[in-house]
């Protein structure tokens, strides 16, 4: 029985994430398994690895085989390197300090790598942000000025119709009275 360490999909349409399972390799994919190590989740950024690492080495040290993006999901975590250093000293290539020493120097610049990536995301979310935030203050700037302008205009034509009316009616009246009282005038004789 050839047993794999790969992935079982879970969660819904477009939001997919992963559970790291054990299981046979005639089995489906997200079938029968032998044991759960793991999740994995694509979908944040970076992704988000759990994975239980004694078991991981454990099953990899009895002959399981991982898929390719397994392979790459425990390379990341440092248990292939594990797995690797603990051959050499069984080989006796060195001794076990001389393992662990390299396997924490190793894991501290991982986590170096990690932690520089996870900020380096945050600056790029903070600049995308102040500079969509000036946009915004510009577009209202000009928004702000063309209001200013039109209410300006309105204002002004507004004084305009004001002082025109007030100026009108001392005439108009006069003119009005002059034009209903030729209309009466005419119709009386045609009666």
């Amino acid at each position: 029985m050839a047993v794999k360490i790969r992935l079982a999909r879970k969660g819904r349409k477009k939001l997919a994430y992963y559970h790291i399972v054990v299981a046979d390799s005639r089995s489906p994919r997200d079938g029968r398994y032998i044991e759960k190590i793991g999740i994995y989740n694509p979908v944040t950024d970076p992704a988000t690895i759990e994975i239980d690492f004694n078991k991981a080495l454990d099953w990899l040290q009895k002959g399981a085989q991982p898929t390719d993006t397994c392979r790459a999901i425990l390379s990341y975590k440092g248990i292939m390197l594990k797995k690797h250093l603990l051959e050499g000293v069984k080989k006796g290539a060195f001794d076990e300090a001389e393992a662990e020493r390299r396997f924490s120097e190793w894991m501290k610049q991982q986590e170096e790598k990690i932690e520089s990536k996870k900020s380096r995301i945050e600056k790029t979310a903070d600049d995308t942000k102040k500079k969509r935030v000036e946009a915004e203050k510009a577009v209202n700037e000009i928004r702000a000025a063309e209001l200013a302008k039109k209410n300006a205009e309105l204002a002004a034509k507004a004084v305009a119709e004001a002082t025109a009316a007030a100026e009108v009616p001392a005439a108009e009246p006069v003119a009005e009275e002059k034009s209903e009282a030729e209309p009466a005038a005419e119709e009386k004789p045609q009666e």
